[in-house]
């Protein structure tokens, strides 16, 4: 039986609770800013993450941990990194290069007697992935170069990942054994056949201890099914399919079947002198399993739903921004294009990258982005010098933290950018032998366009083109970010006193 004195202290509570809810509400929606005048507000939701993922700019200082590579001054181009990847749980980073290889680094535990080496990462496995092929129909040589790495989440001992060049992908099983069997009947210690009529004794094999050994066994080869050189694979989050991306077609695969993939987009026209866009870059949403964005050389990204048919030749949004006419040069369309599109690990958004800039847009809204970030805006003067030496067509990735509140990506002069999205604060930062002390604070750089020159900025006459930022990855739940530079991959960790 409730008292009179109990109710009235519950309806109390809730008078409270409620009040305390229509705060929260009124917060929410009225800290959004509009970007353009006429534009819904949005709401600017605070949440919790992991220690470390505070405001960039003043929490966080970046220091040296490792670099991986020689530091040859003659780089063979093999060795070259095309790809960084950190698995679901950061404990492992792959990297691909041109000459087929992939290696794959694992966290250290950390040690009470040496803190300053806090977790780093060291040679976990190498093999050789893809070999050069040459394609006698088409006269085609077809390069080992690993294009794309992607991790599936490790579902037990073993850990699984994709990984593609121009035609094939191949599905690689890595595992550990600490164990061999020995006390076989059929066969001697060395393997070879025994005598039948010499066996008088039946044995029980057992295992006995041997030293850690890591093997990487291809367990699937999805082949022939590109015409055009593949961009892109993305892993679904059904973790049964995958899709990859060239050119002019996306295919969908089955994780277990290898000679048969489903094709759900398809710009290839009728008459190829009508060919007016390619596709530059596709990924799966975090979270809904039908829906996929891809991205094309025009600055266009289209977000397609599997739901609607089997294929996606109309999409379900377009995003692109309107161009402004007083920026529009003969290099307008070159620049445009979008070298990389990534959804944030929530999913409600998507940040692309073209040649000058990194662009995030809301999946609501789809006439224009709600946030863009000049990447070097100083080389937009130098654009002809660029198209000559083909740096122009350099294809930049761009990459999210682990809460979506920042974004990093590549430069020149081995210069690589990050963005704050809450305080807008931004930061360059160079990949360098010369700052490779252990836990040395990296300098923010700056670049000085023209008039006279600080003793702490380079100029931009100055900047080194061959020495390049292409690829990055950032660990899913530290501050903990991986640089390749040419054949050499940086890491850095923030500063912990």
């Amino acid at each position: 039986m409730i008292t009179g004195e109990q109710m009235l202290i519950f309806m109390q509570g809730l008078q409270t609770l409620v009040c305390q809810f229509a705060c929260l509400c009124v917060c929410l929606f009225t800290k959004g800013q509009a970007v353009h005048k006429g534009d819904p507000v949005l709401p600017s939701v605070h949440m919790c993450f992991p220690a470390g993922f505070g405001n960039l700019m003043q929490d966080v200082l970046w220091c040296f941990s490792q670099v991986k590579g020689t530091i040859d001054i003659g780089v063979t181009e093999a060795d070259i990194i095309s790809t960084v990847e950190f698995n679901h749980t950061g404990e492992l980073l792959a990297t691909g290069d041109k000459g087929g290889r992939v290696v794959i680094f694992q966290r250290e535990q950390e040690s009470k007697h040496q803190p300053h080496r806090r977790g780093e990462y060291n040679v976990y496995s190498t093999f050789q992935s893809h070999e050069p092929e040459f394609d006698y129909l088409k006269s085609l040589e077809i390069e080992e170069k690993i294009n794309k790495i992607r991790w599936l989440p490790q579902q037990n001992a073993a850990y699984f990942l994709l990984s593609t060049n121009d035609k094939t992908v191949k599905l690689w099983k890595v595992s550990e054994r600490d164990k061999r069997p020995e006390g076989y009947n059929l066969k001697d210690e060395d393997g070879r056949l025994r005598d039948p009529s010499m066996i008088t004794m039946l044995r029980v094999p057992v295992l006995r201890p041997m030293d850690l050994m890591v093997e990487a066994t291809p367990r699937r080869v999805f082949a022939n099914a590109h015409t055009y050189h593949i961009n892109s694979i993305s892993v679904n989050s059904d973790y049964e399919t995958y899709m990859s991306a060239d050119d002019l077609r996306i295919n969908l695969w089955n994780f277990e079947i290898t000679n048969q993939s489903f094709n759900i987009v398809d710009i290839k026209p009728a008459n190829m002198e009508e060919l007016t866009e390619v596709i530059t870059a596709a990924e799966f949403h975090p979270h809904h399993c039908n829906t996929f964005v891809y991205s094309s050389s025009k600055g266009t990204i289209r977000l397609c739903d599997m739901r609607t048919s089997a294929l996606c030749d109309r999409h379900a949004k377009f995003f692109e921004e309107p161009e402004d006419p007083s920026n529009r040069s003969f290099f307008s369309e070159i620049i445009s294009s979008i070298s990389d599109v990534k959804f944030s690990h929530s999913g409600r958004y998507i940040m692309t990258r073209d040649y000058l800039t990194v662009k995030v847009w809301d999946l609501n809204m789809e006439n224009r982005p709600i946030e863009t970030y000049q990447v070097h805006d100083y080389l937009r003067s130098k654009l002809c010098s660029l198209y000559e030496n083909d740096c122009i067509f350099d294809k930049f990735e761009c990459v999210w933290n682990g809460s979506d509140s920042v974004i990093m990506t590549g430069s020149y002069n081995n210069f690589f950018r990050m963005f704050d999205r809450n305080t807008k604060r931004d930061v360059t930062l160079e990949a360098s032998r010369e700052n490779s002390k252990p836990r040395a604070i990296l300098k923010p750089r700056k670049v000085c366009v023209g008039g006279k020159r600080r003793k702490d900025e380079i100029s931009v006459d100055s900047l080194d083109f061959s020495k390049k930022i292409l690829h990055t990855a950032w660990h899913p739940s530290e501050n903990i970010i991986a640089v390749a530079a040419t054949n050499n991959l940086y890491i850095f960790q923030d500063k912990v006193n």
